[in-house]
């Protein structure tokens, strides 16, 4: 049985840590490395890391900063935002990432996760998607952190990805994003019900149940958070505990 891991997830804007509400209103909460380090400490499992602001500025991975990053990071690193080709990939991953996670570029030229997939492995290859819920009913995927709608329905862009090679999905709801009022459940069960890859729930969690119910109810394979633990006392090791307790199978 695959054990359930958890993962903080550090966004970064204009060279620091930011969080927001909905991708806005974003928040300054510090440096990359002093978050690294005090993670180092917590028991998790993952870390994931975002250039939320690469994209949009037109520009590629900061190649230089993930390399002093993984430098202190003792956990396995997905890096995101910003590639947009291979050589992006491979620069990341021998600076020192685990895993890249992919997501204006997996709507705008979709062969790059088949193309990496096949250089490096799916296992190194996470799509990342963005969703807000649609007034009707249903959701839409959203790229450029958010700022630039697709058109696209979540769970048709999730089945794309795992046929193209991709190994892993990160879902995040943009509604939920930085309210701590829990995850989009139905966005997660719909994706998780659609593919056989893994899926990371992101967006929304504000207590420890708000994680059980993720995996519980929303079928997730993973749980991501970052308010939580950025703006209340809860640490990563109480949520591993809550969730064992719940019957979950966590990681040690």
């Amino acid at each position: 049985m695959i054990k359930t891991r958890l993962i903080p997830t550090l966004l970064y804007k204009d060279l620091g840590l930011v969080k927001g509400e909905a991708f806005d209103s974003w928040r300054r909460i510090g440096g990359v490395v002093q978050a690294i380090r005090v993670y180092n400490l917590r028991e998790v499992d993952e870390l994931v890391f975002l250039d939320i602001s690469a994209t949009g500025e037109g520009r590629p991975p900061d190649f230089e900063a993930i390399d002093e990053y993984a430098d202190n990071c003792f956990m396995p690193l997905t890096v995101g935002g910003g590639i947009r080709t291979v050589e992006d990939v491979r620069k990341l991953l021998a600076a020192g990432a685990d895993k890249v996670a992919i997501n204006s570029a997996a709507v705008k030229t979709p062969e790059i996760i088949r193309d990496t997939a096949r250089v490096f492995g799916a296992q190194c290859v996470v799509v990342s998607i963005d969703a807000r819920a649609r007034p009707g009913g249903g959701h839409e995927v959203f790229i450029n952190s958010g700022a630039l709608g697709t058109g696209l329905d979540p769970v048709e862009h999730a089945r794309m990805a795992e046929s193209m090679g991709a190994g892993e999905l990160l879902v995040t709801s943009i509604d939920h994003d930085g309210l701590m009022a829990g995850y989009d459940i139905e966005l997660i069960k719909a994706v998780s019900g659609a593919v056989s890859i893994p899926v990371i729930a992101s967006g929304g969690a504000g207590k420890p149940q708000d994680f059980v119910d993720a995996i519980q109810q929303g079928n997730a394979t993973a749980v991501a958070a970052a308010a939580i633990f950025h703006f209340t006392e809860t640490t990563p090791s109480e949520v591993k505990a809550y969730m064992k307790q719940a019957g979950i199978n966590m990681r040690v």
